[in-house]
């Protein structure tokens, strides 16, 4: 039986969410890509399609959360290989309504990483780009477990793999037994499933600093507490579907947001939820694979973007630069929303150069916490945050919550979390303690309560580097980096040295023309940090390997690192 504490009966899952808003507002676009606007209703019914499909296969529930141990599952798997574009929206949404649960696949998976992937899942079925066939090809022998392939064609070409079915045969499948009134109805179609708020959302980290690891949430709680089933700032969750559908109904396409991060991100995820419930567009550029920011930008003109959203330096400074070489109304845009990197102070104070009145958000989620805290970002230091009442510092020992005032210690955050990680009990029990009787989630982020109950976020503990006995935290030293002007780019890690049993070495990228010296880049660094802080070396590069989403490869910085010690 599961160890949950929290037995709140569910109540939404993202299926049957998607459906009412697009009953609500069938004729609102939800999705403008390469030209083309997709509606909502268009995506439910062939998102309806996709479902029918995957159950007429075999593919759904097989045993319910009831029977399962935290770290256990009961439904098929389907695996999203794909690029970002109308088919993931749709696929990921008729998984969830055939009771299967669909999850991000790298698609920058070389074959070892794409067969752990897909082993770790116990993957019975992928949906993929045809551009992707040939690797898949490749490993599929070595997948027993999978058996239904979709393909999605593109501009590559590739004939559809031995016994896989073309994406575009099947979202027409109508319902086993029946075709769809198309309609809400209180019951499925014939030989439908019922989804059910336990229904997984699962959401594979991103394994920058080990390998992947599948983070099991119930929809009900990952919807509530980040995918928008709480109006903004708000504790409490909608009471219902209608509430959520009388929302969008009165915000009907009012509000559209860019969307630049890939969907095999959680983030990304997060922000196509939010942005329904609030019955607004998403818009995509043309370019899928490339951050292009002219194109980004006349989009933002075109479509009168309110929000874009960007993940640190990586995403915005080629933003500001083509903005501050172009000619660009965006007298739309009021927000710059940012996660999973650090935006300098410089970039910062360049937007709102620009762009006067611009709010730029720094928001703070992980896969195991989801989304968490939102501030504006307007100091120099580690982003502070006010915490909602789930969210809270933890003793080192995990055995209290620490009272404002009291210092350093684990973020962490109770309530609706996660049940654990797919297949791993140890690890699952770890991550998710329970204290004084309620369960937490602390996923590894080093934290400091403040006098007046503001949380100050230090970073993953992952990424601490022990230098002679001194705690030095990687993304304190990058901030402090990207004070200098010539600095376009830093990863700091750390890396075995007889002195210090590790060193502080920042590797970075310059901005085009400019060539710091070390003594430059280390007086503008004590400029903000103590000295034991400071890189004891830095290693420039042409550019920094970066994932689609901007997080940085943890395994290449510090391979660049040994290399050069």
């Amino acid at each position: 039986m599961s160890d949950m504490t929290d037995t709140a009966a569910p109540l939404f899952n993202l299926s049957t969410v998607f459906q009412g808003i697009a009953e609500a507002i069938p004729d609102v676009p939800l999705l403008t890509w390469r030209g083309r606007h997709h509606t909502y209703r268009e995506v439910d019914v062939r998102a309806d399609g996709i479902a029918h499909y995957l159950t007429s296969v075999g593919m759904g529930c097989q045993r319910e959360r009831s029977e399962l141990q935290n770290h256990e599952s009961g439904q098929d798997h389907l695996a999203l290989y794909l690029l970002n574009g109308n088919e993931y929206i749709e696929a990921m949404i008729g998984a969830y309504r055939a009771r299967v649960a669909p999850f991000n696949c790298s698609y920058r998976y070389v074959e070892a990483e794409l067969i752990h992937m897909l082993t770790d899942s116990r993957a019975t079925g992928i949906v993929y780009h045809a551009r992707f066939a040939p690797v898949l090809a490749s490993v599929r022998d070595q997948l027993p477990d999978l058996r239904v392939l979709i393909q999605v064609a593109d501009e590559s070409g590739n004939d559809l793999l031995p016994g896989a079915v073309d994406y575009e045969s099947i979202v027409t499948t109508p319902a086993p037994g029946a075709q769809r009134a198309g309609r809400l109805d209180t019951e499925p179609a014939t030989g439908m499933p019922t989804p059910s708020g336990e229904d997984l959302y699962l959401l594979y980290t991103g394994g920058t600093t080990g390998m992947p690891k599948g983070v099991m949430w119930r929809q009900h709680d990952i919807f509530v507490s980040s995918m928008g089933g709480r109006p903004f700032g708000s504790e409490t969750a909608y009471p219902s579907i209608d509430a959520i559908a009388d929302v969008a109904r009165a915000a009907a396409g009012n509000i559209a947001s860019m969307l630049l991060a890939p969907l095999i991100h959680g983030a990304a995820q997060w922000a196509l939820f939010n942005i329904m419930t609030m019955g607004g567009r998403i818009i995509m550029p043309d370019t899928v694979d490339t951050l292009r920011p002219d194109e980004v930008l006349r989009l933002v003109e075109a479509e009168k973007v309110f929000n874009l959203p960007v993940v640190g330096d990586a995403m915005a400074r080629p933003l500001i630069d083509e903005i501050e070489r172009g000619d660009y109304d965006l007298s739309s845009l009021s927000m710059v929303s940012n996660g999973g990197a650090n935006v300098s102070h410089g970039v910062r104070e360049r937007f709102r150069a620009a762009i006067p009145g611009v709010l730029i958000l720094n928001v703070l989620g992980s896969s195991e916490g989801g989304l968490q805290m939102t501030a504006a970002a307007d100091a120099d230091d580690a982003p502070t945050f006010a915490p909602q009442s789930d969210t809270a510092v933890l003793a080192d020992d995990l055995d209290r919550v620490l009272a404002p005032g009291e210092g350093e210690g684990w973020l962490g955050r109770s309530g609706l979390v996660p049940l654990g990680y797919l297949g791993d009990p140890a690890k699952t029990a770890r991550t998710f303690p329970t204290i004084d009787g309620v369960r937490w989630s602390v996923p590894g982020d080093r934290a400091v309560v403040l006098d007046e109950g503001h949380i100050q976020v230090l970073g993953r503990s992952s990424a601490m580097i022990n230098s002679g006995g001194e705690k030095v935290f990687a993304e304190e030293v990058e901030r402090a980096v990207l004070t200098h002007p010539g600095v376009a780019d830093v990863v700091v890690v750390g890396r075995p040295s007889e002195r210090w049993g590790s060193e502080v070495v920042a590797i970075i990228a310059l901005v085009d023309g400019a060539d710091p010296s070390d003594e430059e880049l280390d007086a503008a660094c004590r400029e903000h940090i103590a000295g034991y802080k400071v890189p004891k070396e830095f290693i420039r590069t042409s550019a920094l390997s970066r994932s689609p989403a901007g997080k940085i490869d943890l395994r290449w910085a510090k391979s660049i690192a040994a290399k050069t010690a």
